[in-house]
Order: structure tokens, then sequence, then C-alpha cells
């Protein structure tokens, strides 16, 4: 039994196996699927675990209350990985009764056929299961339109959904006071940027709500239990939402032979010569989309390179653009190179993706590179990264 404090349990599992998220992110350290189990007169369970690994987490609510029966299960969020057991459970506790919102329960039907035995709250509702009292904050768009999070006002304990939790399984402790916590950061900001990042309005009306509320405990259903660290986690997320970002450049590239490549270094030297530190450069054919895109989030300034292909821009560069609009990011600049052999196009593509889509602040001139590098596009490659390091200086605090 893992107690994280006054009979509040954990009793999520960790998923070592998954090699994509959602089908789509890299999980190189796995993640963990959190619930939380609150014995008290009447049993409460905060959300469930997607259903593969529902006989290991059913074994963890019976460790914690053994043959009693679960009085509540509350859905704080309906997506499968954290929904996936609730007609399992339903089938071992069949008196349970279900608390969500008005939304959640045409969502419990269609995605698993189970209705009945349903609490509706709305926001600001509240149930007393003896000695701690549940408050519920609805948090719609934080990123399903169904979302809230429930207080435990008795305890100051968040149970957050999806707000605040990172990728990563949990190995062994579960708090993040009795963790070493370093690699969960850029996991936290990746899954922000990937999964949430679209959502900032939302997210910032829901850091609104819970602004004046004292919180000891932040109960995520991914990534560790915070305690030590709620203001970090909490100022990052309001960061992130607001799209506020530290002085940096990310360089993404797409290359064929090597030409366009080259262009990027060049940009790059240039830009670090000119007083900017934080710079990283990714092959986007290379890197996972998702790496790129939480660095974007981190960084204030783009420069995207790409050679012309089939006459229009190349594949992996029109996929990174077309997920950077769909997160509606804010407050960036952009600057912009491409190459061709025999068909200019990849550098007036790119301009059509900021124009149509990112509006993003252009800076500096594009730089367009025919076969090769000669003396002329190596200068107007410094000059391209000149011009970023110098906007970014310029804007300095």
């Amino acid at each position: 039994m893992i107690e994280i404090t006054n009979k509040i349990f954990y009793v999520g599992v960790n998923d070592r196996n998954k090699n994509l998220f959602e089908g789509l992110w890299p999980l190189p350290n796995g993640v963990s699927y959190n619930s939380y189990l609150i014995d008290d007169e009447k049993v409460c369970l905060i959300d469930t675990v997607e259903v593969d690994f529902f006989m290991p987490f059913l074994k963890n609510i019976q460790e914690v209350i053994g043959d009693r029966a679960i009085d509540y299960l509350v859905v704080n969020h309906m997506e499968p990985d954290h929904s996936g057991s609730i007609a399992l459970i339903k089938k071992y506790y069949p008196n349970i009764q279900i608390i969500g919102n008005k939304k959640t329960f045409g969502m419990m039907n269609g995605f698993y056929g189970v209705e009945g035995n349903e609490i509706e709250v709305k926001n600001g509702d509240t149930i007393s299961l003896g000695s701690h009292t549940l408050n519920f904050v609805l948090t719609p768009m934080v990123h399903w339109p169904e979302t809230m999070v429930t207080l435990d006002t008795s305890c100051n304990v968040l149970f957050s959904g999806d707000a605040f939790g990172c990728f990563g399984a949990l190995n062994g402790g579960i708090i993040d006071n009795e963790i070493n916590c370093d690699t969960f950061w850029l996991e936290m900001v990746r899954y922000y940027s990937n999964i949430v990042g679209k959502y900032g309005t939302p997210v910032q009306n829901a850091l609104k709500k819970l602004a004046n509320v004292k919180l000891d405990y932040i109960c995520a259903t991914h990534g560790p239990v915070w305690h030590e660290h709620i203001s970090k986690v909490v100022d990052m997320y309001d960061r992130m939402s607001r799209y506020e970002t530290e002085e940096g450049i990310v360089i993404c590239y797409g290359t064929m032979y090597g030409n366009t490549e080259r262009a990027a270094e060049i940009i790059a030297r240039s830009a670090s010569q000119a007083g900017i530190k934080n710079i990283v450069m990714y092959n986007v054919s290379k890197t996972h989309h998702s790496y790129i895109i939480r660095d974007v989030f981190r960084y204030k300034a783009l420069i995207v390179g790409a050679p012309t292909y089939n006459t229009g821009l190349y594949h992996e560069m029109d996929v990174l653009l077309s997920e950077l609009a769909g997160k509606d990011i804010k407050n960036h600049y952009l600057s912009w190179f491409g190459s061709f052999g025999w068909a200019s196009k990849a550098v007036a593509e790119i301009k059509k993706w900021n124009d149509e889509r990112l509006h993003f602040e252009a800076v500096g001139e594009p730089v367009e590179i025919r076969q090769s590098i000669n003396a002329d596009s190596f200068a107007q490659c410094e000059q391209l990264g000149r011009s970023m390091a110098e906007k970014l200086i310029t804007t300095r605090l």
C-alpha cells in the first residue's frame, strides 16, 4: 500500500511496454497511469487505468480495502488510458456510483456502453465521504470538453487529471520528494506541448479557478505526485499556456544530400557568434517531431529549412509545419531557408505556411540555395543567423 496522505492511496500502474503514447509520442521511459483511492466512511476511487492493466490495478485496490465495496468512482477525464477500466470496475463493484459532469456520461456510454448509478456534478458541487470532502471544478478543454478536477478540501489535495502530468514511468517512488525528478521536467514540457499545448486559453481559465486554493499535493494521472515541487509545476503550466519562452533558437531542417544541412550549420554558427547560447538543431527526418515541438514551446525563435521535393516542400518539413500550426502557438519569431536542384518551391511553401497558418513574426531575409552553397548564399546564411540573434538580443528584458 502506498499512502500519500491521510487515507489517500496511490493505486496506479506503470506501462513500460508501449512504444508510442496515443500511437504518436515516443515513450523512452514508459508512462504511468495514476489512480487514487480514498479510504473513508465512503470509499472513493479517483479515475481508473488503461484496461490492459486492470488485474494489477484491481490487486492494488484490494490491497487497500480488502473485500470492502467502492462507493464512488470519480471520472475526471474520459480518455481511455484513464477510463478504460470503468466497465470492469462495475463488474467487480456493481453498486458503485459514478461521479462526473454532464458531458462525461455521454462519452462513457459511447465508449463502454456503461450507464446508470450516475451522479452528475456541476462546477463547485461537493460530496462528503466522511472526513474527506470533495469539491468538483470543471475545466473544459484541458484538453477534452468533459475534463474536470477534484479537490479534497479536507487535505488540500488536487486530483488534476491530465493537468500537471508528464511522460515517464515511476521507478519505485511515487511522491516527488522520494525521487530524483530531473528526468521529468523536459518530459512535462514534451507532454504539455504535444498533447495540451493547443489549449492555452482553457488552461489559463483553469489556473484562475485554482489560483487561491491551498495545495499540499497534486495527484495527476501521469507522472509523480507533486508535493515538494508544486509551485514549479504550476508555474511551468502557467508559462507554457501563456506561450512564454526562453531566449533561444530551434533550427530544424530537412536534407537529402547535405546542402540544406550545411546551410543550417552556417546559420547556427552565425547566431552563436552573435551571442545566442541556447541553440538546438534537429534533422526533421531523424528526430521525432514531438521533441522538436517541445523545444519550440521552450524557445522564442524558430528557423526552418528544407529542399524542394517533387516541386513541393520536403515531406517531413511539411508534416512538421502542419503539426506546429495545429498547436496554435503564439509569440514566436520565424526565419526560413531552402534549396533546390532544378525547381524552386521550398522557400515559397514555407512562407505560405507562415502566412496562412503559423502567423509567426518573420525575421530576416529568406535564403534560397540553387544546387549547392556558393559565396553569396554562404553570406546570406550568415546574415540570417545574425538577424535572428539580433532580434532576440533586442527583445531581452
